[in-house]
């Protein structure tokens, strides 16, 4: 498609021109903000959307920024395409928001569609998140070294729950019509009971569990067959999609074995494929969750914290940095860092301080964040219990290494051990002939141990600093801080739709959490320029209003 031409030019049908008083109606404060603070912003972004469309060849495409603004306020008004155009068409808000004219016809809500798939070809999805930042940061709301909070929460994908056998048919069935759109192929011999048993065929749930397992065991050795079979077909018939999908599924649910019998494993790797419609959708659980489990991907969020607590009635003034999207798998210190590199592309430090959860805080965090001259707030796991003294219990001085036991004996020797795969550093103390003789042994020695023996990283002296700093007063008041992570979650997920994915795959549902976090930006900014600007008028009628004169 074309670029078409961008006219600046104003005219006389201009909603804003029409209607004057339309910005300052009930209910039209966000749209008139948004023409103000962000469309300008936007167009200044159109040399980077001009890079998606050709110059001077094929029709003329919906205008880039418009489609981009429009985008925005769909996600700030929770609606779907077909809404979202039938807004702009017959919604004077959205009108004076995109500097339309009152009787100019909107696009088509495929458009929305084309326009998305666009940005995720030319790696652009970030685009409308990181303008809404720069000009927050330009009015002053976003300073580049600041105080932040960190947690992440889950998203549902866009997919059905499937059992393990469905999940095997259906990539089947998939794999099944994709070969047969292809009339030239040879077909075997087993292709019509193929077809008829996993195309044409569905699964009776009510039948006895011997059946289910027999239905298994059978789908295992066809896909079994039908992946040798496919092995003998041209390179770009193997690398089809649903065919490298059918040997990725065969590989997770069954084993081969020495005599070629098929077996379904007992449980499937981490990260497998659970619907083949959406193979980047991965099981996942976690503790704090009431269902415990879901099927689908995992964000990051990062805010701002402001050292006053807001008044009554006062709009917060934090405001997101980050939203990084992980696969469901991956563990939170991943997605810490992902979190700073994407705040560097943006041009933003590294906070001094970061308010973040136990998941987040390890030795070799807390390391690097001193390095940088930083630090990360959080509570550090405690030692686990194996029933007798933990590290908690003894003094360990790792520069120095020695270690002084409970009852007030200093270690006989200390070993540095260096692990060949990971590199990490542990140290080693020991008592040799001192604990037969102690006193509380009961309580620090396994049955049948001799000695203690003592296993702490390098970072352990950081470690036990925090343990300790954890039993303070200060540091359970200055930890509240990161409790409003919970409520800016909460707000993402009630208001603006996070906990489920609009689309199907982790770059369609990254591109979702962006324009849902810059949303959420954009309406807290307005919010908070409206109580402002009302703050100052309070002021101004308190002085003018004379002063009571007493009798």
């Amino acid at each position: 498609m074309s670029l078409p031409e961008l006219d600046l030019q104003r005219t006389f049908f201009d909603t804003d021109i029409l209607f004057p008083r339309l910005g300052s109606a009930a209910g039209a404060e966000r749209f008139s903000f948004f023409a103000e603070r962000i469309l300008p912003e936007l167009m200044k972004r159109r040399p980077e959307l001009e890079k998606m469309y050709c110059a001077n060849n094929g029709r003329p495409a919906e205008e880039p920024v418009r489609m981009l603004a429009a985008t925005i306020l769909q996600f700030m008004e929770r609606m779907p395409d077909r809404q979202a155009a039938e807004a702009c068409s017959f919604d004077l808000r959205w009108k004076l928001a995109l500097g339309m004219e009152a009787d100019e016809p909107a696009f088509h809500a495929t458009s929305l569609v084309k326009f998305r798939e666009r940005l995720l070809s030319h790696g652009l999805e970030q685009l409308g998140f990181a303008a809404v930042l720069e000009r927050m940061g330009e009015a002053g709301y976003l300073a580049k070294r600041n105080r932040q909070r960190l947690d992440s929460t889950h998203i549902i994908g866009l997919v059905s729950r499937m059992s393990r056998l469905d999940c095997i048919r259906e990539t089947f069935r998939l794999a099944l019509e994709e070969l047969s759109r292809i009339e030239s192929l040879p077909r075997p011999g087993a292709w019509a009971l193929w077809w008829e048993r996993y195309v044409e065929s569905r699964i009776d749930y009510r039948s006895s569990g011997d059946i289910i397992r027999a239905k298994m065991g059978q789908a295992g050795i066809d896909a079994r067959d039908a992946l040798a079979w496919i092995k003998e077909l041209p390179m770009n018939v193997r690398q089809g999609e649903a065919a490298k999908l059918l040997q990725r599924v065969f590989n997770e649910n069954f084993e081969t074995g020495a005599n070629g019998a098929v077996e379904k494993v007992k449980v499937r790797p981490t990260g497998a494929v659970q619907n083949p419609h959406n193979p980047e959708a991965q099981w996942s659980s976690k503790e704090t969750l009431t269902e415990k489990t879901w099927v689908g991907h995992k964000v990051q969020v990062a805010e701002t914290v402001e050292d006053m607590p807001c008044q009554t009635g006062e709009p917060t003034k934090n405001v997101i940095t980050a939203i990084v999207t992980q696969n469901a798998i991956e563990s939170d210190k991943a997605g810490m860092a992902a979190v700073f590199a994407e705040q560097k592309r943006l041009g933003m430090e590294k906070p001094e301080i970061l308010y973040a959860d136990a998941a987040y805080v390890s030795g070799p965090s807390m390391a690097q964040a001193q390095s940088e001259s930083r630090e990360l707030m959080g509570p550090a796991i405690a030692s686990p219990d194996r029933g007798v003294y933990t590290c908690e219990a003894f003094h360990v001085d790792v520069e120095r290494r020695y270690a002084i036991c409970p009852s007030g004996k200093t270690s006989t020797q200390c070993a540095r051990m260096k692990a060949g795969k990971t590199g990490r550093i542990t140290y080693r103390f020991e008592w040799c002939g001192l604990c037969q003789s102690c006193a509380v042994k009961g309580d620090c020695l396994h049955k049948g141990e001799r000695d203690r023996m003592l296993r702490v990283n390098e970072h352990h002296t950081l470690t036990q600093a925090r343990r300790k700093l954890m039993r303070t007063e200060e540091f359970k008041k200055d930890m509240r801080h990161r409790n409003g992570i919970e409520g800016t979650q909460s707000e993402l997920v009630r208001g603006y739709g996070l906990r489920r994915a609009r689309y199907r795959g982790n770059k369609k549902t990254r591109l979702q959490n962006y324009f849902i976090g810059a949303a959420c930006n954009i309406k807290r900014w307005c919010r908070r320029v409206t109580w402002e600007a009302q703050q100052v008028a309070d002021r101004g009628v308190r002085m003018k209003q004379p002063l009571a004169v007493s009798a």
